[in-house]
Formats: structure tokens, sequence, C-alpha cells
């Protein structure tokens, strides 16, 4: 029976990198299905696990980024020294930048999702949940932080991730296996 309740547990979850998600998340009251997992990396460190969930699978990345539907990104941070606060919000900083005139618009949003961003250490989490017509709602280690409003926003942050400029090849094209 054991070995069974195993194999349950991995038929109805995503690992990579010794991190597991659940196959599904509900966001806004939509089901969603774990499109699938990346490892973003800098430098040969493996600094957190981004797991990608939306209402069902693809690998088209323009239409992950587009489709105004409840989606969510999952963050599990797995670098054994932590990521501090400053660190992650350089991050943001490239990654908008690399979005062109559409992350340039959204210097005040990103400067209030840089706001509520902690240190984060080895099992933390950040969650960015999107529902449309109310925005995109930021978790931090277990805690709701609040809300940006807008399609617009949450497009450039998709972008960030899994769009044409992404940190890392292997995060997005893991994000977009559509397994």
């Amino acid at each position: 029976m054991t070995l069974w309740l195993l194999w349950t547990l991995q038929a109805f979850a995503g690992t990579l990198a010794d991190v597991t998600l659940p196959d599904t998340a509900t966001v806004g009251g939509q089901a969603l299905v774990l499109n699938g997992l990346g490892l973003r990396e800098k430098m040969y460190f493996d600094i957190y696990v981004g797991g990608l969930y939306l209402p069902a699978k693809t690998t088209d990345s323009a239409k992950a980024v587009s489709e105004d539907v409840a989606k969510r990104i999952v963050m599990q941070f797995i670098y054994s020294g932590g990521v501090p606060k400053d660190k992650m919000n350089e991050t943001f900083d490239e990654s908008f930048g690399k979005q062109g005139a559409a992350g340039v618009a959204q210097e005040s949003n990103k400067n209030t999702l840089k706001g509520w961003m902690d240190d984060m250490a080895p099992g933390d989490q950040v969650v960015l949940d999107y529902v449309p017509g109310t925005g995109t709602t930021v978790t931090v280690k277990g805690t709701r932080k609040g809300t940006i409003p807008g399609a617009d926003f949450m497009r450039v942050l998709w972008s960030v991730y899994v769009g044409p400029n992404p940190p890392t090849a292997a995060l997005k094209n893991g994000m977009m296996s559509g397994k």
C-alpha cells in the first residue's frame, strides 16, 4: 500500500530540483493545471523553481502571456544561501527593463511589487495570482501583500518569466513545457 501511495502522490504533483508543486490550483474560483516547472539558475547556482498554472496546458508562450484568464506563477526558492530582498529587486529591475516600453510603462506597479518582496530562504515562496477584472495578487512567504490591478501589468509580469526575454531559457522552457 505504501508504494501505491507514493505513486499516487507523484501522479498528482510536479517535481523539479526536489521541489514538488501540486498539479492543480484554484485562482479566482477557476481550476488551473500545472503547465510546467522551470529552474532559475544564476552563475551556476540553482535559485528557485518556477511553476506556471493555466486553465489548460499549452506550449504557446504568447498565449500564456496574453490571455486574460486566471493564472498563477509560483517561485519556490531553493538556494541554500537565501536571496536577499535587494537582489530580488535588482532582478525585477533588469527583467522589467528587458520588456521594452511595456515594462517602462509599469514602473510604478513594478515599484509596488518590489516593496512587497522580502529576503527569501530555501522553501519560501512568492505566488502571483492573476484574476481578470481584479488584477495580480502577490503573496510572499504565505502573506498576502496586495493586488496590482490591470491586465497590462499581468502581461508584463508574465513576460518576465515566459515572454521573449526571460531570465533564462531553462526557466521559460520548463514552465512552458505543457507536461
